[in-house]
C-alpha cells in the first residue's frame, strides 16, 4: 500500500521562492539515474520517501521521484504520496484553479497510463518531461523501467497537469517595447487585445497566466469576426 501524508504548511514566506528553473535543475542532474539491482525498484529516492531502504513490487517510484525533486529544491508538494492519482485527486479537490489541460515547464503531468514526470517543455501536440521510473526508449517499461530519463510523448496521454506553489519571479524591466516588436504592441494595444489596466489585463512585461493567454486569444478572435 502506498504511503502518504497531508504536509504541515507555514514558514514559507521566510524562504526563498522557488521557481520552476530551479525544480527543473535539480530534476536533470538526476537523469540516467537507475534503481541497483536492475528490476528492483531499489533506488535513492524511495530510501529517501519511506526513510529505510526498500526494493520489490510495491514500490513503484514516479511519483516518488516527483516528489523528491521539489523536495530538494525547497518546495514540497502539500501531499506527501506515492500515487498519482492521489495527488491529481487532492489538487482537484483542494486547490482546482492549481489544476490545468495546458502544460507549462514545472508542471507535474499526471499520464493516463498512471504515470507522472515534471514538464520540462511543451510543443505542438508532444510535451517533454523528465519522469523517474521509466525507460529512455519505447522498447521498455514506460511506467516501471526502473530509471530517470528525459521523454517526449504525445499530448493526448496526458490527463491533467498540476501547476505547483511557485514564486513570482522578481525583473526590473523597462514597459517600453523594443523597435522590432514596438509595431505590434501598438496594433495589439489599439485593438484592447492587451490594455494593462487596473482591471488586470495583461502588461506589457508582466508573466502571462493561461487566463491572460485565453483573454488574449479571445479578442483576438473578436476582432477577426470568428466568435
Amino acid at each position: 500500500m502506498l504511503e502518504q501524508t497531508a504536509v504541515k504548511e507555514g514558514g514559507a514566506s521566510e524562504k526563498k521562492a522557488v521557481l520552476p528553473a530551479d525544480v527543473l535543475i535539480i530534476a536533470q542532474q538526476e537523469l540516467g539515474t537507475e534503481e541497483a539491482p536492475p528490476s528492483s525498484n531499489r533506488v535513492k529516492y524511495n530510501t529517501w520517501y519511506y526513510g529505510r531502504e526498500v526494493s520489490g513490487k510495491a514500490y513503484p517510484w514516479c511519483m516518488v521521484f516527483v516528489q523528491w525533486c521539489f523536495a530538494q529544491a525547497g518546495l514540497e508538494l502539500p501531499l506527501k504520496t506515492a500515487s498519482c492519482s492521489a495527488l491529481l485527486d487532492w489538487f482537484t479537490k483542494n486547490r482546482p484553479d492549481q489544476v490545468s489541460a495546458l502544460p507549462l515547464p514545472g508542471d507535474i503531468v499526471i499520464y493516463e497510463f498512471g504515470h507522472t514526470g515534471i514538464v520540462e517543455s511543451a510543443g505542438s501536440g508532444v510535451i517533454t518531461a523528465i519522469e523517474g521510473n521509466t525507460s529512455p526508449g519505447s522498447s521498455g517499461s514506460q511506467t516501471n523501467g526502473g530509471m530517470v530519463a528525459r521523454r517526449t510523448r504525445s499530448a493526448s496521454l496526458a490527463k491533467k497537469y498540476i501547476r505547483p506553489d511557485y514564486g513570482k519571479e522578481e525583473t526590473q524591466m523597462d514597459n517600453t517595447p523594443s523597435p522590432a516588436h514596438w509595431e505590434g504592441v501598438e496594433w495589439a494595444q489599439k485593438n484592447g487585445i492587451i490594455t494593462g489596466n487596473e482591471m488586470g489585463d495583461l502588461h506589457l512585461t508582466d508573466p502571462i497566466t493561461r487566463q491572460q493567454a485565453c483573454t488574449m486569444l479571445y479578442r483576438l478572435a473578436k476582432l477577426m469576426g470568428k466568435v
